[in-house]
């Protein structure tokens, strides 16, 4: 039954972030909490420097990561490797008999932050995606291809064409997330494509379209990868997560950057919504008069893909206006917020 839309408060299944930048160092010790506070569970990316290309690799940055949890927090990082153009069949066998390693991550070389080491052809990669469809580790893809002559605002329905249904075709078998869908095109094929596929949506991509980027001058803090797209997709992301099919659930990603390297005269890209993004997908699904679908995107829906149970416990959402903070501290440096100086109209309750 849809909740009356005058409702005070909300309480849910204790929620899981299924797309998280947590960086390492000093950087980490200071988002870390945020994200711990609300989500029991993160698929953590591997975009580190170096980055986190091997079990090994895995084993040692999940320990810095519990090693950084403030005392008092409950929260299970699930870790994932960084596909290359060498990793082996052995590799992948040895991530999934590891049982802390839940996914596989492609990122197009030069697609996004710290992607310089990714696939630069998927045919490399035969023998591992082979593995992964064998012993059923998924695929997580940065669905945009990175050919300079391809719009950017045309890079992730131009890859469900050149990349995605191609792969599909060859491993049928393999277990696949569309991570961050940007566009009406990635939500109807991942509604309507056959196999086991599913789709993480941000926030700030259920929030805005590009004219955010541009509002009053150029705006860095709402510059992501993939960019922010025309009304019409957010619509239809909206439209997606809200629509109670399993295949889409919540995946923040959010990406910590310096507020100097954002408003930079080359400025990185990611939006910075660990902080607040219960509150903001909230907000998305209350505008959009969803807010009884929220449970099922942001608690079960990965779960269930992801072959693990729901979290125990709970947490709830409240009714009340507050300001999101100019900026916060970051290791040495601070970090921007999405839509810092904004409000919002639900908080989490302690």
């Amino acid at each position: 039954m849809p909740l009356n839309p005058d409702t005070q408060s909300l309480t849910i299944v204790r929620p899981d972030d299924w797309h998280l930048h947590l960086r390492d160092g000093a950087t980490m010790a200071s988002v870390l909490p945020h994200t711990a506070r609300q989500f029991g569970r993160a698929i953590v990316m591997p975009n580190l420097r170096p980055p986190v290309t091997t079990t090994g690799h895995a084993q040692a940055y999940r320990e810095r990561i519990l090693q950084a949890l403030p005392a008092g927090l409950e929260f299970e990082p699930l870790m994932t490797i960084y596909l290359t153009d060498n990793t082996s069949a052995n590799e992948i066998r040895r991530a999934r008999e590891s049982g802390i390693i839940h996914g596989v991550k492609l990122y197009p070389a030069g697609a996004t932050t710290n992607s310089d080491a990714g696939v630069t052809d998927l045919r490399k990669c035969g023998a591992a995606l082979e593995a992964m469809q064998e012993c059923g580790l998924p695929l997580l893809m940065h669905g945009e291809v990175t050919d300079a002559a391809i719009d950017i605002f045309d890079r992730e329905a131009v890859f469900i064409d050149r990349v995605l249904i191609p792969l599909r075709k060859d491993f049928p078998a393999l277990k696949v997330v569309f991570e961050h869908i940007t566009t009406r095109q990635a939500a109807q094929y991942v509604r309507d494509a056959a196999g086991a596929i599913g789709a993480t949506i941000t926030a700030h991509h259920l929030l805005y379209n590009r004219n955010e980027i541009f509002r009053g001058g150029i705006r860095p803090h709402y510059y992501c990868l993939p960019v922010l797209k025309r009304e019409e997709h957010r619509q239809a992301l909206v439209a997606a997560a809200t629509s109670g099919n399993p295949r889409f659930f919540l995946g923040t990603d959010s990406a910590p950057h310096a507020k100097g390297l954002k408003e930079h005269a080359c400025g990185c890209a990611g939006c910075y919504t660990a902080l607040h993004a219960l509150e903001l997908y909230a907000e998305a699904f209350s505008a959009a008069g969803a807010l009884d679908k929220l449970e099922g995107f942001a608690s079960l829906h990965g779960a269930a893909f992801y072959d693990l149970p729901a979290n125990a416990g709970s947490v709830t959402l409240e009714r009340h206006e507050w300001e999101i903070p100019a900026e916060l501290p970051m290791g040495e440096t601070t970090v921007v917020p999405l839509d810092a100086g904004g409000r919002l109209g639900w908080r989490m309750a302690d």
